[in-house]
């Protein structure tokens, strides 16, 4: 009831701690109602205080101005009223009014200035100077753009006052100013400290982050942009006094080809669409949403459904008419009030960009919504400056002849010499032959008709193999090789049947069938190839028609393409009997090792003697992986360093990928990680430019950010983990592309980005991107989410992940002790968060679960964590429960084994020692938390030298107690130079000096 003013304070006090939303401010209004009614303005006073900061920070512009007006009055009619404190903020919010009207175009210009001078009146009265007189002028003519640079000089040349905005929001404006000038750098230098966290408030750094997004992309800085928008998303994320910042947010991820991403932060910022408050921030909001939608149907997917306004189902191209409908108008209306066409250049210019990068920024976040890919009709723009794709070229950048005839003599020039980049040219001629736009497919200049039929299908039978489908694969393979023989092409023929055999073949673990009659296969084929070599002679005798027709386009003779399709077949046995011996590892049979030795000796053999070192290599790659497997790791870096040498040879650069990579892994398991780096940037550099569709690009990503990681290059690892998630989101790979998402967690934290790190956990365990990924994997997420959310101070998020992460693993029989640490950091979240009622419940859970599955680190450092925020949330009242949750501590270690595994009992028993005397010192019951540090001290002693550390602290705070609380300075001058000699002496100078630092404080007493 709010029957009387202390209720209306209570109460006023209680809406205070809120978050700022629709519920707060509801309740500021009913609040400021029921403080009217009493004879009392102080009541009056505070509640339209706390009804203005409501109006402020959810974007009610429209409202605030007429709060402050009352509140005005009441300073000119009952000043006495007013506590210091309010008396302040009636100055600091002349501010608040100025920056309102601006937001509203129905406000004049003049009534706009007349307030600024009315300002200036109070302040010259008040005795307060006129440095945010001269920032509000500057605020009016940087939205009207007229007299911006010297109301900027008039502004930031006169000294701050103790009304001046903070720092951190005139670091803002400061960089605002230079970003209009168009000098993106300077801007960047300005906002430093803002973007390095050493000036915030409660608008900054977010604001901040939104503003300096498209900055930092058109200065190459995308490392940062990656992270603000991360951090500063979270920050602004349906937040209605943020709308220009999402707005902002928006547009970065569609100028950073974030599309996807973009449309996910449409749908969760649905609700901005309702938020009328402040309309010039509406404007920002709006037209975000509109360089996003621009972007999105001038690819062609104007047909996409997307979130718009509640209330009915949007297309992205009704939803782009719809804000532009209301957009342009506006601005419109800002022109108008302002005589000036300074708000619609501004957007318009927002309108005209383009993209900023030429490929998607990996922002190492999974996304309900996938990016499009262009359809027919779509157009895709790239950044300024850079001439648009011709339609004769590949991505990769290959030449694509229109010419049908050219464009298969071309591809079949590349396939001869190997090149990846083929595969492009056999799309184009599939593409061609699909659509009728090809001639004649059986041009007799091209060979016989079934010769292109076969080409084709082999590369089909490529496409299948790198997707590992293997049952297609291997029917594209045979169908290839009945086309190959009625072509009058034998060496292709048996080349495409092999390849089915060696890579297509199919069999469960464990049988043996299968093996043995694909490894009778391929010995038939191989009695077939010399059967061919002795009546086909290698010197190109005899060509048949389609043999004629490839050689006069590979350049190669016939003889050269016989040898090469003959070590495709040694090949293909060779892969047959490695493939055998790895899958029955670690104990192949010694058939299988005999067969294996056999074939990958014979392929080398045959492929130096016919100088094909491209296929050595292959022999070598085959026994490195092997060897390795098999802990041989000095003989599979061996081969693998040989085999890079073949490689070079045979002057073929994009077959060095794979045993690059090989070689990259072993270096790490010796952590050599520079080495290692070195190679994965070679590699994947070679098969993105030399095109190469078969490469596992994903994995290198992420194998190339774990040795960045391991190098201490955390902004590489970053980006590389985030490259290798968005490849496996694009490879429909959704297990690995999570579990590559908890590695790039894991290094922004130890980076100490860890709201960075939270923001992709989020993304990982949002309901549409979760479902259906593995439990256990969504668990450790879900854990490491809720301990980076605490670690950010927001507590009872934290504690909800806890509790819901509680859930889960309640049900996971095969590891109970699980459920027990989830249960026991939940309560201490819940406790942090001062929720103490659902604390003492979890507290009671995880007790119970300890009995059910004994956890007793997590246990005692629960109880230890109760004991200490019982102090601070009681003080006094607090002890005797602090000391109950000790004493608990104490009963659950005394029944733990001396030798318990993995536990280190003495570090337990003496942390609740040294919790303890922290508590009886608190108390100032002195000689009892001496006898209890010491105890701690002994308890550490035993743990040898891995207790020196604890111990060390322990001595430094039975130093204080002795010192201060028992005044036995001597004594505890003693101590601390035993200790501080143990500790150097022990290798630990750190621990030394500050114990040293303190033994010369008390001596100066």
């Amino acid at each position: 009831m709010l029957d009387t003013p202390e209720a209306v304070f209570e109460a006023l006090r209680e809406n205070h701690e809120r978050p700022h939303g629709l519920q707060r401010t509801v309740v500021a209004e009913e609040l400021a109602e029921a403080a009217e009614v009493f004879d009392k303005p102080d009541v009056l006073v505070t509640a339209l205080l706390e009804l203005m900061t409501s109006y402020e920070f959810t974007g009610e512009h429209r409202k605030a101005p007429v709060v402050f007006a009352r509140l005005l009055k009441l300073w000119d009619t009952a000043p006495e009223s007013f506590s210091e404190g309010e008396a302040h903020q009636v100055f600091w919010r002349f501010k608040w009014v100025t920056t309102s009207l601006i937001q509203v175009p129905d406000v004049p210009l003049a009534t706009i200035r007349g307030w600024v001078d009315r300002m200036r009146e109070r302040y010259e009265a008040g005795g307060h100077g006129m440095q945010p007189v001269a920032a509000m002028r500057h605020h009016i003519a940087a939205h009207t753009g007229v007299g911006a640079a010297d109301a900027y000089d008039l502004w930031i040349t006169r000294p701050r006052t103790e009304l001046s905005d903070c720092e951190a929001c005139e670091t803002r404006n400061m960089a605002r100013h230079l970003m209009a000038d168009g000098d993106d750098s300077a801007a960047l230098d300005a906002w430093g400290p803002v973007l390095d966290g050493s000036q915030s408030c409660s608008e900054e750094p977010q604001s901040s982050q939104a503003r300096a997004l498209l900055p930092l992309l058109r200065t190459g800085r995308t490392d940062e942009a990656r992270s603000h928008h991360l951090t500063g998303y979270r920050r602004v994320r349906g937040n209605t006094g943020m709308q220009q910042e999402v707005g902002l947010h928006l547009e970065f991820c569609a100028l950073s080809r974030n599309e996807g991403r973009g449309l996910e932060v449409l749908a969760e910022n649905r609700g901005l669409f309702e938020a009328t408050g402040a309309p010039l921030a509406r404007l920002g909001f709006l037209t975000g949403v509109e360089v996003l939608l621009a972007r999105i149907v001038a690819q062609g997917h104007g047909d996409v459904t997307v979130a718009g306004p509640p209330g009915r189902n949007w297309t992205a191209a009704g939803l782009l008419g719809h804000v532009r409908a209301e957009a342009e108008p506006l601005a419109a209306a800002f022109d108008t009030r302002n005589g000036t066409t300074a708000v619609g250049d501004r957007r318009k210019a927002r309108l005209a960009q383009e993209p900023l990068l030429a490929e998607p920024l990996p922002l190492g976040l999974r996304t309900a919504v996938v990016r499009p890919a262009a359809g027919p009709g779509a157009t895709d723009t790239p950044a300024s400056g850079t001439a648009p794709a011709s339609p004769s070229a590949s991505p990769s950048g290959v030449a694509i002849p229109e010419d049908f005839v050219e464009l298969v003599r071309e591809a079949r020039r590349l396939s001869g010499a190997g090149q990846p980049s083929e595969h492009r040219l056999w799309e184009r001629i599939a593409e061609r032959m699909a659509d009728g736009s090809a001639p004649d497919p059986h041009d007799h200049r091209l060979g016989p008709r079934e010769l292109l039929e076969a080409e084709l299908a082999d590369h089909r039978a490529d496409g299948h193999g790198n997707a590992e489908r293997r049952t297609e694969f291997a029917a594209e393979q045979d169908r290839a090789a009945g086309l190959f023989t009625r072509a009058g092409m034998p060496w292709h023929a048996l080349a495409a049947r092999a390849n089915a055999l060696a890579w297509g073949a199919e069999w469960q673990e464990g049988e043996t069938a299968g093996r043995e009659e694909t490894a009778a296969g391929i010995d038939a084929l191989l009695a077939e190839a010399e059967r061919l070599a002795a009546e086909a002679p290698f010197t190109g005798e005899a060509p048949g028609a389609g043999e004629t027709a490839v050689s006069a386009h590979s350049g190669n003779d016939v003889g050269r393409t016989r040898v090469l399709h003959h070590l495709m077949v040694l090949n293909a046995a060779a892969y047959s009997a490695y493939r055998e011996v790895l899958e029955q590892l670690p104990e192949p049979s010694e058939a299988a090792v005999a067969r294996f030795d056999a074939f990958s000796g014979r392929l080398r053999t045959e492929s130096e003697r016919l100088s094909a070192p491209h296929q050595t290599a292959n022999a070598r790659q085959y026994v490195a992986d092997l060897a390795a497997r098999r802990g041989d790791l000095a003989l599979a870096e061996a081969e693998l360093r040989a085999a890079l040498a073949d490689v070079a040879a045979a002057g073929r650069p994009w077959r060095g990928s794979r045993p690059r990579c090989l070689l990259a892994q072993f270096l790490l398991a010796r952590h050599e990680p520079d080495e290692a780096v070195e190679l994965l940037h070679q590699a994947i550099g070679d098969a993105v430019r030399h095109d190469d569709a078969g490469f596992p690009l994903a994995p290198s990503y992420a194998l190339l950010g774990h040795a960045a990681s391991h190098q201490g290059d955390f902004g590489g690892a970053v980006r590389h983990l985030s490259e290798a998630a968005a490849r496996y989101d694009q490879d429909g790979d959704r297990e690995e592309a999570t579990d590559v998402r908890l590695q790039l967690a894991d290094v922004l934290a130890r980076a100490g980005q860890q709201a960075d790190a939270v923001a992709v956990l989020e993304s990982v365990l949002s309901d549409e991107t979760a479902e259906g990924l593995d439990e256990r994997m969504l668990a450790q997420a879900r854990l490491t989410l809720a301990r980076g959310l605490r670690e950010l101070g927001e507590q009872l998020p934290a504690a909800e992940e806890f509790l819901r992460l509680a859930d889960t693993v309640a049900g996971w029989e095969d590891d109970r002790a699980v459920h027990t640490l989830v249960a026991a950091e939940a309560a201490v979240t819940l406790a942090l968060a001062d929720r103490w009622d659902a604390a003492a419940s979890a507290y009671d859970r995880a007790v119970a679960a300890h009995a059910e599955a004994g956890n007793p680190p997590m246990l005692a450092h629960m109880m230890r964590e109760f004991a200490r925020l019982t102090v601070l949330a009681r003080e006094e009242e607090g002890v005797d429960a602090a000391l109950e949750h000790l004493a608990r501590a104490d009963a659950l270690l005394a029944a733990e084994p001396q030798d318990t595994e993995d536990f280190a009992l003495w570090y337990e028993q003496g942390s609740v020692h040294y919790r303890r005397g922290r508590v009886l010192a608190e108390a100032q019951r002195f000689p009892e938390a001496l006898e209890a540090v010491e105890a701690a001290i002994a308890a550490h002693e035993r743990g040898g030298e891995e207790g020196e550390v604890p111990r060390a602290e322990a001595v430094r705070i039975a130093a204080l107690i002795e010192g201060n609380g028992l005044e036995r300075r001597a004594a505890a001058v003693t101590r601390l130079a035993a200790a501080a000699a143990r500790c150097r002496a022990g290798g630990l100078p750190e621990a030394a000096d500050i114990l040293d630092a303190l033994r010369q404080e008390f001596q100066q007493r």
